[in-house]
């Protein structure tokens, strides 16, 4: 879904916006991290002036389309900047990459009226997306159990439902809504389709606000009571949204996994400082062998994920999704993560549970990473069973 590009053309760019955008993260955003973190009315004064700098230093939404802003073309080369990006949990809306994902699908997918009421003003800053996919009662991972429906109606959609775990649900402006567009004697790739629903929309309605592991994430539950949006408002076509979906997740974890990629390598480098710290030298932890096998496993895990990850994004770039190198991708950057946060946990002992280093919330991260954006039993089977399947074709699987 990205545009053709030079293998080599946008290297140079990126290497020096990671550059860029590492040096902002050490000195604007880990210094503040501890307020950021309060999630109070500072806490967000605090995230916006921090976004304002970002945009003035020509940091922000560098993994918007060209057309709108954007600065890298190629999902390969944005892993260099977005796993800068990632090294800090509070850099998705001050860098507005938790938004390049919706820039990306309603500039592809969208008409020139969605393009002109919601992609471009959400570029400007000045709108918030959301995406309404999961309902209460079943995974979200299962789209044929989807039950929030939409009829069209004298150029009008109709839309019922209820919607959870929706990410910005408190501050979104607008949602993308995945909803039933026809009867369960239709096919689910021609019953589901994605409809824009304004925020203020008479019938959309926040219910409540989830917390994950007792942290808030801005994640909320909605409802949609008759509530009535243009025909236009349509993403895509009338029965397509299976398609768009699945292109989404792809796109949605991989983005994912590169941030993970960052946080988890935020976690090697505390280590590092740990082992070579004062209270690290005099318990002589680099002399130890178990300290050895943890900081060689981090290294090995994040290592491997980072080469999965760019395999799956340059079969986005090339405009052949891979799943399998995808679902892959993004299972091993939750597995670095998960192995790198627990690790300099160990190293850091009763301080590192504490708030006195990022390293709890990072764990809390981690241990999220092996549910969000698909669970590890529902992607290792669906890769398992592309695998298998392989086979019934050809001899050998092929890794070129």
């Amino acid at each position: 879904m990205l545009p053709a590009f030079s293998a080599t053309s946008h290297t140079e760019t990126a290497k020096r916006l990671a550059r860029k955008v590492s040096a902002f993260v050490e000195t604007e955003i880990i210094p503040n991290e501890p307020l950021l973190a309060q999630q109070g009315e500072r806490s967000l004064r605090l995230q916006s002036d921090l976004a304002y700098k970002a945009r003035q230093a020509g940091l922000y939404g560098l993994f918007y389309p060209l057309s709108h802003g954007g600065k890298i073309a190629s999902l390969e080369d944005y892993l260099l900047v977005a796993e800068q990006e990632g090294r800090t949990e509070f850099s998705q809306a001050i860098f507005a990459s938790h938004t390049a994902l919706d820039a990306h699908m309603l500039l592809k997918f969208g008409n020139e009226a969605i393009h002109e009421q919601f992609l471009q003003p959400m570029v400007s800053g000045d709108a918030l997306p959301c995406y309404g996919m999961t309902e209460p009662g079943h995974s979200g991972s299962i789209p044929s159990l989807i039950t929030t429906t939409a009829y069209l109606s004298n150029g009008y959609w109709y839309i019922d439902g209820r919607k959870w775990f929706i990410s910005n649900a408190d501050r979104a402006t607008f949602m993308t809504v995945l909803a039933r567009t026809a009867g369960k004697e239709t096919a689910l790739n021609q019953a589901l389709s994605m409809i824009i629903v304004p925020a203020g929309t008479p019938g959309f309605k926040i219910e409540r606000q989830l917390t994950m592991m007792g942290h808030s994430y801005g994640q909320g539950e909605v409802s949609l009571t008759a509530v009535q949006v243009p025909e236009h408002y349509l993403i895509g076509t009338c029965g397509g949204g299976l398609d768009l979906m699945n292109k989404r997740l792809g796109l949605g974890r991989l983005l994912r996994a590169m941030n993970w990629i960052g946080l988890a390598q935020r976690c090697m480098d505390l280590m590092g400082a740990r082992i070579h710290s004062i209270r690290g030298k005099f318990s002589r932890l680099a002399e130890k062998q178990l300290v050895r096998q943890h900081i060689f496993n981090t290294y090995q895990a994040i290592a491997g994920a980072r080469e999965l990850i760019r395999i799956a994004a340059r079969s986005v770039d090339a405009q052949n999704p891979d799943e399998i190198a995808i679902n892959a991708a993004k299972m091993a950057a939750s597995h670095a993560l998960c192995i790198a946060s627990d690790c300099a946990m160990q190293l850091y002992g009763a301080e590192g549970l504490s708030d006195l280093t990022p390293l709890y919330g990072i764990n809390r991260i981690a241990r999220t990473s092996r549910i969000l954006d698909g669970n590890d039993e529902s992607l290792i089977s669906s890769v398992g069973r592309r695998l298998i399947n392989h086979y019934q074709h050809h001899a050998v699987y092929s890794f070129d």
